[in-house]
């Protein structure tokens, strides 16, 4: 643990949430590119999805229309 007898103090507790930030801080920056692949994956994953999806519907379901002449 610590070694501060007493009282815990507004200043023990703003360097330690310092601390915790700074900690915060290396891990979000180091994940931040990661982090934009996957975004940019995952849209193009949705994008393509959504459109084999609206291709099978538009052919199980469009009209044939049949032209004769008399």
């Amino acid at each position: 643990m610590s070694d501060i007898k007493g009282p815990v103090t507004r200043d023990d507790i703003e360097s330690k949430l310092r601390e915790i930030k700074e900690d915060v801080d290396t891990t979000t920056g180091a994940a931040k590119p990661y982090l934009g692949v996957a975004i940019t994956v995952a849209a193009v994953v949705v994008v393509g999805l959504v459109y084999f999806l609206g291709r099978r519907k538009g052919t199980k379901t469009s009209t044939v229309v049949e032209v004769r002449r008399v």
